[in-house]
Protein backbone atom coordinates (compact mmCIF):
# COMPACT_ATOMS: atom_id res chain seq x y z
CA UNK A 1 0.00 0.00 0.00
CA UNK A 2 3.02 2.01 0.70
CA UNK A 3 4.79 1.18 -2.59
CA UNK A 4 2.97 4.14 -5.46
CA UNK A 5 3.44 7.96 -4.68
CA UNK A 6 0.35 9.99 -5.49
CA UNK A 7 0.90 14.12 -5.60
CA UNK A 8 -2.12 15.44 -3.77
CA UNK A 9 -3.82 18.72 -4.95
CA UNK A 10 -3.86 21.66 -2.39
CA UNK A 11 -6.93 23.92 -2.78
CA UNK A 12 -4.59 27.05 -2.73
CA UNK A 13 -2.33 25.83 -5.74
CA UNK A 14 -5.79 24.82 -8.07
CA UNK A 15 -6.92 28.15 -7.60
CA UNK A 16 -3.92 29.98 -8.80
CA UNK A 17 -4.19 28.50 -11.63
CA UNK A 18 -8.09 28.88 -12.46
CA UNK A 19 -9.11 25.58 -11.18
CA UNK A 20 -12.10 24.44 -9.09
CA UNK A 21 -12.24 20.87 -7.63
CA UNK A 22 -15.96 19.49 -6.62
CA UNK A 23 -14.75 17.93 -3.32
CA UNK A 24 -12.77 19.41 -0.34
CA UNK A 25 -11.22 16.38 1.30
CA UNK A 26 -10.68 17.19 4.78
CA UNK A 27 -7.97 15.25 6.37
CA UNK A 28 -8.34 16.33 10.01
CA UNK A 29 -6.16 16.54 12.95
CA UNK A 30 -5.49 12.31 13.44
CA UNK A 31 -4.94 12.44 9.22
CA UNK A 32 -1.79 15.06 9.64
CA UNK A 33 -0.35 14.31 12.66
CA UNK A 34 -1.22 10.64 14.11
CA UNK A 35 1.06 7.97 12.39
CA UNK A 36 -1.36 5.35 12.24
CA UNK A 37 -4.04 7.84 10.77
CA UNK A 38 -1.67 9.02 8.81
CA UNK A 39 -1.88 5.76 6.78
CA UNK A 40 -5.34 5.89 6.41
CA UNK A 41 -5.70 9.41 4.83
CA UNK A 42 -2.71 8.27 2.63
CA UNK A 43 -4.84 5.10 1.50
CA UNK A 44 -8.27 7.33 0.75
CA UNK A 45 -6.23 9.89 -1.22
CA UNK A 46 -4.93 6.78 -3.17
CA UNK A 47 -8.42 5.87 -3.44
CA UNK A 48 -9.80 9.11 -4.93
CA UNK A 49 -6.69 9.09 -7.42
CA UNK A 50 -7.95 5.28 -8.54
CA UNK A 51 -11.39 6.90 -9.31
CA UNK A 52 -10.28 10.29 -10.68
CA UNK A 53 -12.36 11.94 -8.24
CA UNK A 54 -11.90 16.14 -8.49
CA UNK A 55 -10.24 16.77 -5.21
CA UNK A 56 -8.27 18.80 -2.88
CA UNK A 57 -6.79 19.58 0.71
CA UNK A 58 -6.31 22.45 2.54
CA UNK A 59 -2.88 21.44 3.16
CA UNK A 60 -1.71 24.12 5.51
CA UNK A 61 -4.80 26.23 5.85
CA UNK A 62 -6.62 23.53 7.42
CA UNK A 63 -6.79 23.57 11.15
CA UNK A 64 -9.10 21.67 13.50
CA UNK A 65 -12.72 21.59 13.60
CA UNK A 66 -12.94 22.66 16.84
CA UNK A 67 -15.08 19.45 18.07
CA UNK A 68 -12.50 18.87 20.68
CA UNK A 69 -13.05 22.10 22.03
CA UNK A 70 -16.59 22.12 22.10
CA UNK A 71 -16.93 18.58 23.81
CA UNK A 72 -14.42 19.46 26.56
CA UNK A 73 -16.70 22.10 27.26
CA UNK A 74 -14.75 25.30 25.80
CA UNK A 75 -17.54 27.16 23.25
CA UNK A 76 -15.25 29.69 22.70
CA UNK A 77 -12.16 27.91 21.15
CA UNK A 78 -15.29 25.82 19.30
CA UNK A 79 -16.39 29.34 17.53
CA UNK A 80 -13.11 30.67 17.08
CA UNK A 81 -12.06 28.34 15.39
CA UNK A 82 -15.17 27.35 13.31
CA UNK A 83 -15.98 30.91 12.15
CA UNK A 84 -12.45 30.86 11.11
CA UNK A 85 -12.64 27.63 8.70
CA UNK A 86 -15.90 28.83 7.64
CA UNK A 87 -14.01 31.85 5.97
CA UNK A 88 -11.63 29.86 4.64
CA UNK A 89 -14.14 27.40 2.96
CA UNK A 90 -16.19 30.49 1.43
CA UNK A 91 -12.67 31.75 -0.03
CA UNK A 92 -12.75 28.32 -1.88
CA UNK A 93 -15.98 28.14 -2.33
CA UNK A 94 -16.28 24.88 -0.67
CA UNK A 95 -19.77 23.41 -1.57
CA UNK A 96 -18.66 19.52 -0.58
CA UNK A 97 -17.09 18.75 2.48
CA UNK A 98 -15.37 14.63 2.80
CA UNK A 99 -14.18 13.22 6.10
CA UNK A 100 -12.39 10.80 7.09
CA UNK A 101 -13.36 11.27 10.33
CA UNK A 102 -16.66 10.84 12.31
CA UNK A 103 -16.33 13.40 14.84
CA UNK A 104 -15.20 15.95 11.87
CA UNK A 105 -18.66 14.71 9.63
CA UNK A 106 -20.77 15.30 12.61
CA UNK A 107 -19.73 18.81 13.97
CA UNK A 108 -19.49 19.76 9.64
CA UNK A 109 -22.96 18.49 8.96
CA UNK A 110 -24.89 19.27 12.45
CA UNK A 111 -23.43 22.26 14.17
CA UNK A 112 -21.61 24.43 11.66
CA UNK A 113 -24.77 25.12 10.21
CA UNK A 114 -25.84 27.37 13.37
CA UNK A 115 -23.01 29.69 12.59
CA UNK A 116 -23.69 30.13 8.79
CA UNK A 117 -21.98 27.25 7.72
CA UNK A 118 -23.65 25.06 5.09
CA UNK A 119 -22.34 22.47 3.08
CA UNK A 120 -23.18 18.80 1.36
CA UNK A 121 -20.74 16.51 3.92
CA UNK A 122 -19.61 12.94 2.96
CA UNK A 123 -17.92 10.67 4.88
CA UNK A 124 -15.66 8.92 3.15
CA UNK A 125 -17.73 5.08 3.42
CA UNK A 126 -21.12 6.85 2.06
CA UNK A 127 -18.41 8.42 -1.44
CA UNK A 128 -17.53 4.83 -1.45
CA UNK A 129 -20.61 3.32 -1.23
CA UNK A 130 -21.77 5.27 -3.59
CA UNK A 131 -19.13 4.97 -6.12
CA UNK A 132 -19.36 1.20 -5.52
CA UNK A 133 -22.97 1.44 -6.49
CA UNK A 134 -22.69 3.07 -9.62
CA UNK A 135 -20.06 0.69 -10.93
CA UNK A 136 -17.27 3.00 -10.64
CA UNK A 137 -15.76 1.29 -7.59
CA UNK A 138 -14.70 -2.38 -8.76
CA UNK A 139 -13.21 -4.24 -5.77
CA UNK A 140 -11.21 -6.92 -6.31
CA UNK A 141 -11.46 -9.28 -2.87
CA UNK A 142 -9.05 -12.00 -4.11
CA UNK A 143 -6.52 -10.80 -1.45
CA UNK A 144 -9.11 -10.47 2.08
CA UNK A 145 -11.87 -12.79 0.57
CA UNK A 146 -11.58 -15.59 3.41
CA UNK A 147 -10.71 -13.88 6.01
CA UNK A 148 -12.68 -13.26 9.03
CA UNK A 149 -13.43 -9.49 9.37
CA UNK A 150 -15.94 -7.64 12.20
CA UNK A 151 -16.61 -3.99 12.35
CA UNK A 152 -16.88 -1.67 15.47
CA UNK A 153 -19.31 1.26 14.90
CA UNK A 154 -17.93 4.72 15.75
CA UNK A 155 -20.68 6.77 17.82
CA UNK A 156 -20.48 9.95 15.45
CA UNK A 157 -21.27 7.73 12.57
CA UNK A 158 -23.75 5.49 14.19
CA UNK A 159 -25.86 6.55 16.23
CA UNK A 160 -25.26 10.28 15.89
CA UNK A 161 -25.91 10.06 12.32
CA UNK A 162 -27.33 6.67 11.32
CA UNK A 163 -24.47 5.61 9.03
CA UNK A 164 -25.06 1.39 9.58
CA UNK A 165 -25.63 -0.15 5.66
CA UNK A 166 -22.58 1.79 3.84
CA UNK A 167 -19.46 0.72 6.01
CA UNK A 168 -21.35 -2.89 6.05
CA UNK A 169 -21.92 -3.19 2.32
CA UNK A 170 -18.25 -2.52 1.27
CA UNK A 171 -16.91 -4.92 4.08
CA UNK A 172 -19.01 -7.59 2.72
CA UNK A 173 -17.62 -6.81 -1.06
CA UNK A 174 -13.76 -7.20 0.41
CA UNK A 175 -15.11 -10.66 2.40
CA UNK A 176 -17.69 -13.87 2.77
CA UNK A 177 -16.62 -14.39 6.15
CA UNK A 178 -18.44 -11.27 7.99
CA UNK A 179 -19.38 -11.16 11.38
CA UNK A 180 -21.21 -9.09 13.89
CA UNK A 181 -20.54 -8.27 17.08
CA UNK A 182 -23.19 -8.93 19.37
CA UNK A 183 -23.31 -4.94 20.40
CA UNK A 184 -23.78 -3.50 17.13
CA UNK A 185 -25.76 -1.24 15.07
CA UNK A 186 -27.46 1.36 17.50
CA UNK A 187 -26.38 -1.03 20.07
CA UNK A 188 -22.53 -0.67 19.78
CA UNK A 189 -20.77 0.15 22.87
CA UNK A 190 -18.27 2.87 22.55
CA UNK A 191 -14.58 2.86 22.02
CA UNK A 192 -13.82 4.76 25.14
CA UNK A 193 -12.52 8.04 23.40
CA UNK A 194 -15.42 10.15 22.31
CA UNK A 195 -16.23 13.27 23.92
CA UNK A 196 -13.09 14.77 24.79
CA UNK A 197 -12.75 11.60 26.71
CA UNK A 198 -9.42 10.83 24.51
CA UNK A 199 -7.58 13.73 25.72
CA UNK A 200 -8.47 12.97 29.63
CA UNK A 201 -7.59 10.19 32.37
CA UNK A 202 -9.47 7.42 32.85
CA UNK A 203 -12.39 8.01 35.79
CA UNK A 204 -12.59 5.33 38.26
CA UNK A 205 -14.47 2.05 38.04
CA UNK A 206 -14.28 -1.46 37.36
CA UNK A 207 -12.79 -1.66 33.92
CA UNK A 208 -12.37 0.66 30.94
CA UNK A 209 -14.86 1.03 27.92
CA UNK A 210 -12.06 0.49 25.62
CA UNK A 211 -11.38 -2.87 27.80
CA UNK A 212 -14.62 -4.45 27.37
CA UNK A 213 -15.45 -3.20 23.43
CA UNK A 214 -12.32 -5.18 23.27
CA UNK A 215 -14.05 -8.17 24.70
CA UNK A 216 -16.85 -7.89 22.38
CA UNK A 217 -14.59 -7.93 19.43
CA UNK A 218 -12.51 -11.18 20.48
CA UNK A 219 -15.83 -13.06 20.90
CA UNK A 220 -16.16 -13.06 16.95
CA UNK A 221 -12.37 -14.27 16.83
CA UNK A 222 -11.41 -11.89 14.04
CA UNK A 223 -8.41 -11.94 11.77
CA UNK A 224 -8.97 -8.20 11.36
CA UNK A 225 -11.10 -5.68 13.31
CA UNK A 226 -12.25 -2.98 10.49
CA UNK A 227 -12.85 0.52 12.32
CA UNK A 228 -14.02 3.96 10.75
CA UNK A 229 -12.67 6.34 12.88
CA UNK A 230 -9.50 7.75 14.31
CA UNK A 231 -10.48 7.50 17.98
CA UNK A 232 -11.87 3.87 17.89
CA UNK A 233 -8.58 2.97 15.96
CA UNK A 234 -6.15 4.39 18.75
CA UNK A 235 -8.42 2.41 21.45
CA UNK A 236 -9.50 -0.76 19.46
CA UNK A 237 -5.30 -0.70 18.69
CA UNK A 238 -4.44 -0.04 22.86
CA UNK A 239 -7.49 -3.07 23.61
CA UNK A 240 -5.76 -5.69 21.42
CA UNK A 241 -2.55 -4.82 22.94
CA UNK A 242 -3.74 -4.71 26.22
CA UNK A 243 -4.81 -8.51 25.85
CA UNK A 244 -1.79 -9.63 24.17
CA UNK A 245 -3.73 -9.99 20.85
CA UNK A 246 -1.92 -7.62 18.57
CA UNK A 247 0.13 -10.47 16.47
CA UNK A 248 -3.23 -12.72 15.96
CA UNK A 249 -5.65 -9.49 15.70
CA UNK A 250 -5.51 -6.69 13.02
CA UNK A 251 -7.00 -3.70 12.88
CA UNK A 252 -7.31 -1.43 9.68
CA UNK A 253 -9.67 1.35 8.69
CA UNK A 254 -12.30 0.21 6.12
CA UNK A 255 -10.09 2.98 3.42
CA UNK A 256 -6.87 0.72 3.80
CA UNK A 257 -9.25 -1.91 2.92
CA UNK A 258 -10.25 -0.71 0.05
CA UNK A 259 -6.97 0.37 -0.81
CA UNK A 260 -5.25 -3.45 -0.38
CA UNK A 261 -8.16 -4.84 -2.00
CA UNK A 262 -7.45 -2.48 -5.34
CA UNK A 263 -4.19 -3.05 -4.84
CA UNK A 264 -2.80 0.34 -4.59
Amino acid sequence: METRKIEVPVMADLFAKGEKPEYLFWVGCAGAYDDRYKKVARAFAKILAHLNVSYAVLGKEETCTGDPARRAGNEMLYQMQALQNIEIFKMYEVKKIITICPHCYNIFKNEYTDLGGNYEVINYVQLLDKFMEEGKLKIDASSLTNDRITYHDPCYLGRANDIYNEPRTLLKAITTNYVEMDRSKSFALCCGAGGAQMFKEAEHGNKEVFIERTEDVLKTNPKIIATACPFCMTMMTDGLKYKNKEEEIKNYDIAELIAISLGL
